[in-house]
């Protein structure tokens, strides 16, 4: 059973190491022929209809293909939990396939979510046909559910450990002991199929283990102000939120898809036609401040932050179908930037690269409640204790801090949806 076991995970590697390079290329395709070349190039030669038209029409598909079928709708991992939770695979063949279309609608089209819930997804139906082809134990369902789930995330990340720390702190904490074996075998050969084909975010100006105090303290400084956006962030989306349940939605939920594809196409179409780096899932953004030398503006910065926030929660409410884990870190890297350079403005010089690679990790981690995670992250992508250790620092920390005003929930739903 055993060399069953480990020849399945090898299996499911691969081949969702290959799904998902396709699902990661075919949105790229599907962005660039919808805005008819790179949409930070075109989109100001295109007409202004067409900006506001393209994501209202997107989105508005998405909703109908939720309406029929409401599973495809997925801001994370919690169908791959409950599946595990269940011991059976509650994702269809079908729900995945319309949660790929609609997550590449919803991200082709310029609105503010990420790839790793249907990467899961796509990894953890692959893993469950891998099982009944196997012939399996049915006592393994879980283990190889975790296993396919991991390999997906792996994979879009094109960060093995990432992945596996994803998944681990997501959905298979319970088999760590017993199975992690697996899910590093699994994520380990889907990183190595889609290293080939997929960009991973790279930390060009490591120093290792070369630790500089001065980074230390300016985390310290750091900490607070991080926690101070944090606040500001949820504190927005829930006023957001609110207002479009009680003002609109409430008045009006016999008409749900046309709102949702009104809000949400005006307000991405507005993005980017104010600022089309603003929009999408946000990994360029942060591969681009992680290793920025020529400085930003603080003014650019900071609108880019205000546009993604409001971006992002207005996805979140649109039902855009992808998860937040790349939107938040570009939201923490753009932090992190603005502070370094506040902090250089006051006479201490620090490089914003550096606390653009912390803020990330740990606007990420603190919010979806992925502190090892986060810790990972920094760790892989960096090599460097500088940002390492600044960002398990923060992210514990902030983390607390914000749990003393806020309850933060892995779920994001809205009152509509209760």
């Amino acid at each position: 059973m055993l060399n069953k076991l480990i020849i399945a995970s090898l299996v499911t590697g691969l081949i969702s190491g290959a799904f998902i390079t396709i699902y990661e290329l075919l949105i790229t395709f599907t962005t660039y022929f919808i805005f008819m070349g790179d949409p930070v190039k075109t989109i100001p030669t295109l007409p202004v209809w067409y900006i506001y038209l393209l994501p209202t029409v997107m989105i508005f598909f998405v909703n109908k293909i939720i309406t029929k079928d409401p599973g495809v709708r997925e801001y994370g991992v919690n169908e791959i939990a409950e599946s595990i939770t269940q011991n059976r695979m509650t994702i269809t063949l079908k729900t995945l396939f319309l949660k790929i279309l609609a997550s590449v609608l919803s991200l082709s089209s310029g609105f503010l979510i990420g790839t790793e819930g249907p990467s899961a997804g796509i990894g953890a139906m692959i893993a469950y046909h891998i099982h009944r082809l196997f012939q399996l134990p049915t006592m393994l369902i879980k283990v190889i559910i975790s296993i396919g789930a991991s390999s997906g995330i792996a994979a879009i990340f094109v960060s093995p450990v990432t992945g596996m720390a994803f998944a681990v702190e997501n959905i298979a904490y319970q088999f760590v002991k017993q199975y992690i074996g697996y899910l590093i075998i699994a994520s380990m050969v889907a990183f190595a199929v889609s290293i080939n084909f997929l960009e991973p975010i790279i930390f060009h100006h490591s120093n290792g283990r070369v630790f500089n105090n001065t980074y230390l303290i300016a985390n310290l400084f750091f900490i607070p102000f991080i926690t101070a956006f944090i606040f500001f962030y949820l504190f927005l989306k829930k006023r957001l939120l609110h207002f479009i349940d009680l003002e609109i939605f409430k008045n009006f939920s016999r008409w749900r898809n046309h709102i949702f594809a009104f809000i949400g196409g005006s307000v991405i179409g507005t993005i980017l036609l104010i600022k089309p780096e603003a929009a999408f899932s946000g990994k360029l953004i942060v591969m681009t401040l992680i290793n920025e030398e020529h400085h930003l503006s603080i003014f650019f910065i900071f609108s880019i932050i205000l546009l993604r926030i409001i971006g992002t929660t207005i996805s979140i409410y649109a039902n855009a179908v992808g998860g937040l884990f790349l939107p938040l870190m570009s939201i923490g890297a753009l932090i992190g930037y603005a502070f370094a350079e506040l902090f250089t403005h006051a006479y201490i010089p620090v490089e914003p690269y550096y606390f653009a690679a912390i803020g990330a990790a740990v606007f990420m981690g603190v919010l979806m409640k992925l502190p090892l995670t986060a810790v990972v992250l920094a760790m892989e992508t960096t090599f460097d204790y500088n940002v390492v250790v600044a960002t398990g620092i923060s992210v514990v920390l902030v983390s607390y801090f914000s749990s003393l005003y806020f309850d933060i929930r892995k779920k994001y739903i809205t009152r509509a949806d209760k």
